[in-house]
């Protein structure tokens, strides 16, 4: 039995209902805004009812190209920091994921005073099915 699964957020190869949690540890900032519905919708397919979504991200008004690698290996991706209140209100306020069933449960905001801030939503799938 693995303990976890390697995949695209976008199109999650998991059954549905069938893991207790999704730890977005920073993964999300390589999303663009107008894709991080569809994979919060693969998120909430594949989690149990009751399972936890974690979600942590950099904290700022601008996204920013980052290259990682050298040489011939170098890629280059776009990184989008986002303010804790925007992510929440796509977990709370926005129609398709409200209609899904998520709700908050805590939102933390990690070392605001430095360089690059950070938070970590933590939400869960509700245990009646969406609307």
């Amino acid at each position: 039995m693995k303990g976890y699964e390697v995949g695209s957020m976008t199109d999650l190869e998991l059954a549905d209902d069938s893991v207790a949690g999704v730890p977005a540890w920073w993964s999300l900032i390589y999303i663009p805004d107008e894709t991080v519905p569809d994979v919060l919708r693969q998120f909430h397919r594949v989690l149990r009812p009751g399972g936890v979504l974690a979600v942590g991200f950099h904290v700022s008004d601008e996204s920013i190209l980052e290259t990682a690698g050298d040489g011939d290996q170098a890629t280059q991706m776009y990184v989008y920091h986002r303010q804790p209140s925007r992510v929440a209100d796509w977990l709370r306020v926005a129609d398709w994921l409200r209609q899904a069933g998520f709700s908050i449960e805590a939102q933390h905001l990690l070392n605001p005073d430095e360089a690059k801030p950070g938070a970590i939503l933590f939400s869960r799938r509700s245990a009646t099915p969406p609307r």
